[in-house]
């Protein structure tokens, strides 16, 4: 077993793979140092809000932290409240709040296990990894360790391609979304007119957010395809059978078309309700991932990745209401096009959009960058993933999507995998798709302690 261990991350993936070795008991005292990075740890970006307009997408009784308690959180929050139903979507502060609640219980229960933990509210700034050890460094301090975890999330996202400097000096282009919510206040006066490059979940937050806070503002969402995230019905629907006959389809023939073709027959029988077939094919993803050839993969990210993100990760019904309302008031239009350049002129910024072979020019006092997650290491300014790249400790995805790892989660580095340096939630995109939500994370975290508490 490990003995020491470096967690390396303060939200809830980080969080979630603490718990799970401090429940464990060990031939050996733990000792794990948690570097979260600043601020509240457990949180992360995902559930540091405190808007109780931002709803997690997940229904509250599929949200535990714990594989083995899979009523956590729904018994955490009907604690307080006995009418909130497992079906209900809840403020993502309320997941934040549990999350800290199970972190505190964790402590002490590690206390009594023998186990020592070490929070360390910094951002860790290298990492010296060898066959038989770690050493953590940030700032003057060294940390000895005999594994270590990524659990670092999305990394900060940068700006697109074709965005002046002056525009990025202006002040004027936000490209961290979730920094402009926590002060959009203090931003006087309210800008009138928005646009925002993006629309998936993040977009969603933002407009709900940004126009309760500026009611005079209007906005405009451009995107690709110009469609929103799909949503949950108001009841949650079974699936017709575990999806077994169509994975077993997919599974003998790993193509993209093909595997397309197949979602569009299973979702054309009668009385299939499409929300059913998607949530079936979930826990078969990463294995289904796994069958994809580089090209195979390569090809499903410029073509489907768009559609099947709506279809898979889709917001509350109440959340749709809420936009439909905006856009039927004339305070949101959706445009299709991409984003070519962003520049100022004269007091405002001006997007060059082009789109079916043609380009328009779009004036706006503010623009949001609403494009999702970033987890392209080879774009990153992150200073410990620069670190790993630049010493060649860790490797890119080829697809931009985090790390190379085998599905246990170790790091590769040439052509070997590092035995002691693991990686946990959306860093593993490349290798199991399948990698972002709270029902993957947990199960990552069960497993990953399992292996870091292993006598083999």
């Amino acid at each position: 077993m490990f003995r020491r261990v470096a967690i390396i991350g303060g939200g809830a993936a980080a969080a979630t793979l603490l718990s799970e070795l401090l429940e464990r008991e060990s031939p050996q005292p733990l000792q794990l140092d948690w570097f979260t990075g600043g601020g509240t740890p457990a949180r992360g970006v995902a559930y540091g809000t405190t808007s109780e307009r931002h709803l997690l997408n997940v229904r509250a009784a599929s949200m535990s932290m714990f594989a083995g308690k899979p009523r956590g959180f729904l018994d955490f929050v009907q604690g307080d409240n006995p009418a909130i139903a497992g079906t209900d979507f809840l403020p993502r502060r309320r997941y934040g709040d549990y999350l800290e609640a199970e972190v505190a219980r964790a402590l002490q229960q590690g206390k009594a296990h023998g186990h020592h933990v070490n929070i360390i509210p910094f951002a860790v700034d290298a990492l010296v990894p060898e066959r038989d050890g770690i050493t953590v460094i940030h700032g003057e301090e060294s940390h000895p360790a005999d594994a270590a975890v990524l659990a670092l999330g999305a990394l900060p996202p940068q700006p697109l391609a074709g965005v002046s400097a002056a525009a990025l000096a202006s002040g004027r282009y936000v490209v961290d979304p979730w920094r402009l919510l926590a002060n959009a206040g203090a931003l006087q006066p309210p800008p009138r007119k928005v646009v925002l490059i993006g629309l998936g979940l993040t977009a969603v937050d933002v407009l709900l957010e940004l126009s309760a806070q500026w009611p005079q503002a209007e906005f405009v969402a451009i995107s690709r395809h110009g469609r929103f995230p799909e949503a949950h019905l108001h009841a949650a629907a079974a699936p017709a059978d575990d999806g077994a006959a169509l994975v077993e389809a997919m599974r003998d023939a790993p193509e993209i078309r093909h595997w397309m073709r197949l979602l569009r027959e299973a979702i054309a029988l009668e009385g299939t309700e499409w929300r059913a077939i998607v949530d079936s094919l979930r826990p078969h993803l990463p294995s289904l991932w796994a069958e994809l050839s580089p090209e195979q993969r390569a090809r499903f990210m410029r073509h489907a990745r768009w559609a099947w993100e709506r279809v898979r990760h889709r917001m509350p019904p109440q959340i749709h209401e809420a936009i439909t309302a905006l856009e039927r008031d004339g305070r949101l239009q959706r445009q299709r096009g991409r984003v070519h350049a962003v520049d100022v002129a004269d007091a405002a910024l001006q997007l060059t959009v082009g789109h079916a072979g043609t380009t328009h020019l779009l004036d706006a006092d503010l623009v949001i960058q609403t494009v999702g997650l970033e987890t392209d290491l080879r774009r990153s300014d992150h200073r410990l993933i620069s670190q790993l790249l630049t010493n060649a400790h860790i490797a890119a995805d080829p697809l931009g999507l985090g790390v190379q790892a085998d599905s246990d989660g170790h790091l590769r580095h040439g052509d070997q995998y590092w035995p002691n340096l693991f990686a946990i939630g959306s860093l593993l995109r490349g290798t199991l798709w399948e990698s972002t939500a709270m029902p993957e994370i947990r199960q990552q975290a069960r497993h990953l302690a399992d292996q870091l508490l292993s006598n083999d």
